[in-house]
């Protein structure tokens, strides 16, 4: 996607760094072009000045300038016809406006409105980089050295594009993580801001995770590394800021829609000015005012700041069409496990069936929780050892219930209730408990079940009353979980309304009712079985690090830190870029309209067409300094929490 007006360029779409050396060629030679141009018209006035007997040499001079500006024009109007856009409009207009001052002999004025609106994409080159200067900060992360340990102990230093999944690296005070892994060995503080948009260092230990790009503050780590390239947190966080990037806003699109017909309106405009008038000077003014720059740069300018300072502060946005849908959110329906709490499950108790001990039960349910990711499965399989694993096959994980595999012995089964009854096995009374539950069977007999507990994220129930105070009245918590865990939880954070023990085709069908209602819901999750959900609602939130892929690539927003204040803050975020963007196109519009009326009137006078240059580049002026105060919309964070690792998951 080009985010300019082209003024004498081909359309080039942004790109992964902050320049390439094709974009600072072409920049160069606009801008040594621009300033040949004008040397020749600077010795052509001076020459009409000293020998004003002389006409014909200072017009040559300014014939010669004429025609340099004129290739790059023409050859961008003719792109621009053949491949029409909304940006070539400007293209079409500035090459009549130049033609037409051939025709009438005003070769000062057919040279030096190219220069200004060269000048004048200068401008906007450098007013839309905010993107490009965020991506290419992190960018900077992927590229760093590793000291890569190998299987005698020796060090040896490598680049960390060249590290594989299962390699052992060391990490010392200042290095980069080179890639996403668990710490072997170690303590240290890492600076994860340029990830997860925390400002409090995260404090890794033994078993800890560790984001690739984060910056080791102290202290001596050895590291498994688990995932790298773009499969890497920092990898997936700045595919999504480019695709953010290349999207086109809505009100874009909108616009691209009649640029053909504007383009007819202008000319009709310049006709009826000529026919009225028989001001030349005051139609060329006409097709110059009505390059449509300002108007145009508003939405994508205004996105790119938006979605720069949401990415500064962990927030991730898929499209820029999803930062505009922020704005009209009324309700959250939100997942509980891994969302409202913090997913970090633990055993609380065993109840035995069958006279199996507690021994058995917890070896078969981590052997079966090994094989999944929920987070009822990943509590249970930080218990597995190998002494007690089973050998299992044709593992099957039904979303929603529970997994179903083979062994030796028969079928062996970890799940919720409605799991033993789908393959007919008699169980023991449910217990009353308020947190998870789940069952473990083998061959057709219930051995037991196994209760869970998790604790709640320390704010969510602020991020909840801050989301009020937003007027986003209508909370539902959805879950998979019993009904006394998601009262519970419901009361602890001050949602109103709960469904427990709901499926993934219940979620699915929560959130089209609320859509079919008149609704626009955020739905929030961080699970497999939130996929189709996320997918529904007006807009769909993923818990970052803690979250499953495919719930992470269903969503529309994705928080690389699990703070649940972000939800409030790119809330407001999205609000003033709306307000930003309105602005935008009332100076964008009323500008060029204005200046149309005053050049179509002839106030400009003589030099009507080098006035409306000017006055049209003052208007992109002003939409890029008022889209850069949202710059400075940034995330204040309460007092600062003690954050560590167990956080990020």
């Amino acid at each position: 996607m080009s985010h300019q007006c082209s003024h004498g360029h081909h359309h080039l779409p942004l790109t992964d760094t902050l320049l390439t050396g094709k974009e600072q060629q072409r920049l160069f030679k606009q801008l040594a072009l621009a300033l040949i141009t004008m040397g020749l018209l600077v010795l052509s006035l001076i020459w009409q000045y000293l020998a004003p007997e002389q006409a014909a040499a200072s017009n040559i001079l300014a014939g010669i300038a004429s025609l340099m500006v004129a290739i790059p024009v023409i050859r961008s109007a003719w792109f621009s016809l053949r491949y029409p856009d909304l940006h070539g409009v400007t293209d079409l207009l500035i090459a009549l406006a130049m033609m037409g001052a051939w025709a009438l002999g005003d070769l000062m004025t057919a040279a030096t409105l190219p220069i200004i609106m060269i000048f004048g994409h200068i401008l906007e080159e450098r007013g839309v980089m905010g993107t490009r200067q965020a991506i290419e900060a992190l960018s900077k992360l992927t590229h760093s050295r590793a000291r890569r340990i190998d299987t005698d102990g020796r060090i040896e230093e490598t680049d960390n594009q060249q590290l594989r999944p299962g390699d052992v690296v060391e990490i010392r005070t200042g290095d980069n993580v080179p890639a996403d892994g668990v710490i072997l060995s170690g303590y240290a503080s890492l600076d994860v801001a340029s990830i997860t948009g925390e400002s409090v260092p995260m404090e890794v230990s033994v078993g800890d995770p560790a984001y690739g790009g984060a910056i080791n503050l102290n202290g001596l780590l050895r590291m498994r590394v688990t995932l790298t390239g773009e499969n890497a947190t920092l990898g997936k966080v700045i595919a999504l800021m480019k695709d953010a990037e290349q999207a086109k806003p809505p009100v874009t699109r909108l616009l691209e829609r009649y640029a053909g017909h504007y383009l007819i309106l202008v000319l009709m405009i310049a006709a009826v000015t000529w026919f009225l008038t028989y001001d030349s000077q005051a139609m060329l003014a006409v097709l110059v005012a009505a390059c449509p720059c300002a108007l145009v740069l508003s939405a994508p300018a205004t996105s790119m700041a938006g979605i720069t300072v949401a990415a500064r502060n962990g927030i991730l946005i898929r499209n820029t069409a999803f930062l505009e849908e922020l704005a009209d959110v009324d309700a959250m329906i939100v997942d509980k496990t891994g969302t409202l709490t913090q997913g970090q499950l633990h055993l609380d108790q065993i109840i035995a069936a069958n006279q199996h001990s507690d021994n058995d039960i917890l070896s078969l349910a981590s052997s079966l929780g090994a094989s999944s990711s929920h987070p009822v499965s990943r509590a249970l399989a930080q218990y597995a050892t190998a002494a007690s694993s089973w050998e299992l096959r044709n593992v099957n994980e039904i979303h929603g219930i529970g997994i179903s595999a083979m062994t030796t012995q028969g079928r062996a089964l970890l799940g919720r209730a409605a799991l033993f009854e789908r393959y007919g096995v008699q169980m023991t009374s449910l217990p009353e408990y308020e947190g998870p539950v789940v069952g473990v069977g083998l061959n057709g007999v219930f051995w037991g079940w196994l209760l869970l507990t998790d604790a709640i994220r320390p704010e969510a129930a602020e991020a909840v009353q801050q989301l009020k105070s937003l007027g986003i009245e209508k909370h539902l918590l959805l879950t998979g979980d019993r009904s006394g865990a998601a009262r519970k939880i419901a009361e602890q954070t001050g949602i109103q309304d709960f469904e427990a023990e709901a499926l993934p085709a219940d979620k699915l069908r929560w959130v089209q009712q609320s859509v079919a209602d008149g609704w626009h819901p955020m739905v929030v999750g961080d699970g497999i079985n939130d996929a189709l959900a996320l997918k529904a609602g007006a807009v769909g939130v993923a818990m970052g690090k803690s979250g499953a892929d495919i719930a992470m690539a269903s969503a529309d927003i994705v928080l690389t830190s699990s703070d649940l204040r972000r939800l409030p803050f790119a809330i407001r975020l999205s609000r003033a870029c709306r307000k930003t963007l309105q602005t935008n196109v009332i100076i964008g519009l009323g500008w060029t309209l204005m200046i149309i009326g005053m050049a179509a009137l002839g106030i400009f006078g003589s030099a009507g067409a080098l006035i409306a240059a000017l006055l049209h580049n003052l208007s992109t002026f002003l939409v890029l300094a008022n889209t850069g105060r949202l710059l400075n919309f940034d995330y204040v964070k309460p007092p600062a929490m003690i954050y560590t690792a167990s956080d990020a998951e």
